[in-house]
């Protein structure tokens, strides 16, 4: 007979080369998790589990709000508010040196609280702030690098799709989780821009100032992107003092996001038709991740694993810093070979478990998750912020980027020490919505 905990690492090998093969994520945990069951129970229990897991997963309420903010960000695609936060940051502060590159910082922030998605944040303000930095003759690297970086944003700020997963998956509150992410999202934006700061001071031919946009080009500016601020401070402000929940936030910002369509003048059938195609297309995908999420997480669960691997952090003696620095470590060695999303997915069954027997918050423990992933969006091999930013700009060597990725990982992980160190940061705005 086979012990729980040995079928339990079997299936965690046999999903991670599954993932290797190229078996899509949502599959691949489905897969596992299901003939995983059928080992430990019976082929019956297995399929029983399975369509109850199918059914609870499709039917629950608070699933609607993934939806309704990816209809949300594609309809904000549509009124063309791609390069507005970018064109905005640039023209007060493009003429410092690094100007560009603090405004993509700004431009990533701004655009990821629309879309959600580090891709897309990076895809988008990469088209637009990379030609910009090239005609000022910015080092290559260090600009992909602060792009590469910056796109990271998108995973953590508000209404992050990384973080809804969690919060579907850990059964936590979305409202909180956002509010979480909002001092985090902030202090890494200013992590960033402290370090393109330094290295223009120590290389200032790295980030060359540009003209000084006048206050005539400067108020048109910050006019074109108050009509998206302001829809998103409605859509998370109310969320955060409770005049909406999570879906209804999302339901408001979807009507929102149509309005703002008609405001520009790009309410169209084509346009409206293709931001549903897209959000179905988004959405089923990410509901057959969540589903066989689930599964597999109730197959870790039956093995024991996380209970063994918890008993074993106790009887460490060394403290929840200690066990969370192992983690950190775990989650960014996967995070060399594996994507966000995947992470994610394979280790919250096996992590979250472990947190709650130290004490710490599962609150804290998304973002410091999301946090750790989003690293895995920039360092080697994987890097699929790279990737992207190389397949935009074909002539840049990935070896380019990647070395100019390094001292924004410096500030990554400075950024993620502190999280760790001083937990407040994370759970001071969810305590005071409580």
């Amino acid at each position: 007979m086979i012990a729980p905990e040995l079928i339990g690492l079997i299936g965690i090998a046999v999903l991670l080369a599954l993932l290797g093969v190229g078996v899509p994520i949502g599959i691949g945990l489905a897969l596992v998790g299901g003939v995983g069951l059928t080992v430990l129970l019976s082929p019956e229990a297995a399929l029983i589990k399975a369509g109850v897991v199918t059914f609870d997963t499709i039917s629950r309420y608070e699933l609607g709000v993934l939806p309704l903010f990816v209809l949300m960000a594609h309809l904000c695609f549509a009124a063309g508010a791609s390069r507005d936060f970018f064109d905005a940051a640039a023209r007060f502060v493009g003429h410092r040196r690094g100007g560009l590159a603090m405004a993509s910082i700004g431009g990533c922030a701004g655009f990821g609280a629309i879309s959600g998605s580090s891709l897309a944040t990076v895809a988008t303000i990469t088209s637009v702030a990379l030609p910009e930095m090239r005609k000022a003759n910015y080092a290559p690297g260090f600009a992909t690098g602060a792009l590469a970086a910056g796109g990271t944003l998108g995973s953590l700020v508000p209404p992050s799709g990384a973080l809804i997963v969690f919060g579907i998956i850990a059964e936590q509150s979305i409202g909180k989780l956002f509010a979480a992410s909002i001092i985090p999202g902030l202090t890494q934006a200013l992590f960033y821009i402290v370090a393109i700061a330094i290295l223009c001071r120590l290389k200032p031919e790295l980030g060359p100032p540009t003209v000084r946009a006048p206050w005539r080009e400067r108020w048109p500016a910050l006019r074109g992107i108050a009509d998206v601020a302001l829809l998103i401070v409605f859509v998370i402000g109310g969320l955060f003092i409770g005049w909406f929940t999570p879906t209804e936030a999302a339901s408001v910002g979807s009507v929102a996001a149509l309005l703002l369509c008609w405001k520009r003048g790009r309410l169209t059938r084509a346009a409206v038709a293709g931001a549903l195609e897209t959000t179905l297309r988004t959405t089923g995908m990410i509901y057959i991740v969540v589903i066989g999420a689930i599964l597999f997480a109730t197959f870790i669960s039956a093995t024991g694993i996380a209970a063994a691997l918890s008993a074993w952090v106790a009887n460490l003696h060394a403290g929840p810093t200690v066990a969370i620095v192992a983690m950190a470590l775990v989650l960014l060695l996967l995070g060399s070979f594996l994507d966000g999303l995947a992470l994610m997915l394979l280790t919250t069954p096996i992590f979250l478990p472990i947190t709650h027997d130290l004490g710490l918050s599962p609150i804290w423990f998304g973002i410091f998750l999301v946090r750790t992933m989003e690293i895995g969006f920039v360092h080697p091999p994987l890097g699929l912020n790279v990737y992207v930013i190389q397949g935009i700009a074909g002539d840049i060597p990935l070896g380019t980027i990647f070395r100019g990725i390094i001292p924004f990982l410096i500030a990554d992980f400075l950024h993620l020490a502190l999280l760790i160190a001083v937990p407040a940061l994370t759970l001071w705005l969810p305590g005071v919505m409580a």
